[in-house]
């Protein structure tokens, strides 16, 4: 149907051409010919498309029977169509304001796409709120957060062996913090030393061999960066410790966060290559004339300018270390420990919420609504580490004419 709609629209489309480009050669137009054929399209195309979409509403969730008669919402949507482009059609003529009504349009539908975000992102925030809110009413909030031991063994019957659960999720947060901050520390210098190089040191050809190679890592899906950690870096992490008379477990925080922090390099590379870019030529002319090398011109003018960017990266490189899921699991196992150290195995917030959604189990038990808390408190980790990020900008952010 969305097919015959666009072939209605082109048609419609080449219609107002036709005769905006006939009343051009005998009066002047406000608009050229090409808007008034977009708007003829575009006007009767969602006129079409807003009754088909009103229609299998009402048919879903109000009249199920309209579904029999189906066979006249094809004949319905041409109809719509058809008095739209006519509507539209007729009011083609020198003085009428194509542009105008088309940049309205526009104007409206951008609108309504950020208007849709905003509206995802509040319905998803409410839903986790409230399944939070249930899961608060079991379990208080402070043996949650400030809780030091995690089994959320709750049972499905009544009369289930092991009744109690302990739902203290400080091992998780801790486990979280360690392995983004292991993949940090790896992804964070050696993204932003690379975007320095390719931006300011590396010849043309080098860059443009580099630069693709490095987004390549990017696109590999996290289970093969999983897999690489398992059978590549955690025995070899083993093995060293072993020579080196030091205990490391066979999944570990450390195997995890190196994996994590060279899957995340292209982002923090990638983001801050453009900033580094984007920094006025004038102004890095201006530091070298005036003797700079130009590795003070780097440290000096291009960094504190570009740093709102930079920081966007090292954000966004963040978020993904805290939510990535796949190469903890294989790599850093399952084991809620309360630990430091990064030769241990650990669990996140990311692959505990998994785990508590997987299998046959009741939809309002606590060990269910667990994870709805855990994400509320993920979310709220974001928030914060968006105000901080904002207050840095803030901060440092240079202006410059």
């Amino acid at each position: 149907m969305f097919f015959i709609i666009a072939l209605l629209g082109v048609s419609g489309y080449f219609a107002g051409l036709r005769k905006s480009l006939i009343i051009r050669e005998k009066n002047t137009l406000h608009s050229t010919p090409i808007y008034h054929g977009v708007l003829l399209a575009v006007n009767s195309s969602l006129a079409s498309i807003l009754t088909l979409v009103v229609w299998l509403i009402i048919e879903k969730n109000i009249f199920y029977e309209l579904k029999f008669f189906r066979e006249y919402l094809y004949f319905l949507t041409f109809i719509v169509f058809s008095f739209t482009a006519t509507l539209t059609y007729n009011k083609i003529k020198h003085e009428f304001k194509a542009r105008d009504n088309l940049e309205k349009i526009i104007k409206l539908f951008l609108l309504s796409c950020s208007s849709l975000a905003i509206l995802v992102t509040i319905g998803i925030f409410l839903s986790v709120i409230f399944e939070s809110q249930k899961f608060f009413n079991t379990i208080p909030i402070i043996d949650f957060l400030f809780g030091t031991h995690w089994s959320p063994q709750m049972p499905i019957r009544e009369d289930q062996v092991g009744s109690s659960g302990a739902f203290g999720a400080v091992p998780l947060f801790t486990g979280t913090f360690l392995i983004a901050f292991i993949a940090m520390c790896i992804a964070g210098p050696i993204g932003l030393m690379s975007a320095i190089y390719l931006s300011e040191y590396a010849t043309k050809n080098v860059r443009n061999f580099i630069k693709p190679l490095t987004e390549i890592l990017a696109g590999i899906p996290t289970v093969v960066y999983g897999f690489f950690a398992v059978i590549v870096v955690a025995p070899f992490i083993r093995n060293t410790g072993e020579q080196l008379g030091i205990s490391i477990a066979s999944e570990s925080a450390l195997a995890a966060g190196l994996v994590m922090g060279i899957m995340i390099i292209p982002f923090v590379s990638s983001i801050s290559d453009d900033v580094i870019n984007a920094v006025p030529r004038n102004l890095k002319d201006g530091s070298l004339g005036i003797g700079a090398t130009k590795s003070e011109t780097i440290i000096k003018v291009i960094i504190p300018a570009a740093l709102p960017g930079i920081i966007g990266g090292l954000l966004l490189a963040v978020s993904r270390a805290i939510g990535e899921t796949m190469i903890v699991v294989m790599a850093a196992g399952m084991s809620a420990n309360l630990t430091a150290n990064p030769f241990e195995a650990v669990t996140t917030v990311t692959v505990q919420i998994v785990i508590l959604l997987v299998g046959d189990q009741e939809f309002d038990s606590p060990k269910t609504l667990a994870a709805f808390a855990l994400g509320l408190v993920l979310f709220f980790i974001t928030l914060i580490l968006n105000y901080i990020a904002l207050h840095i900008v803030r901060k440092y952010r240079e202006q410059y004419e």
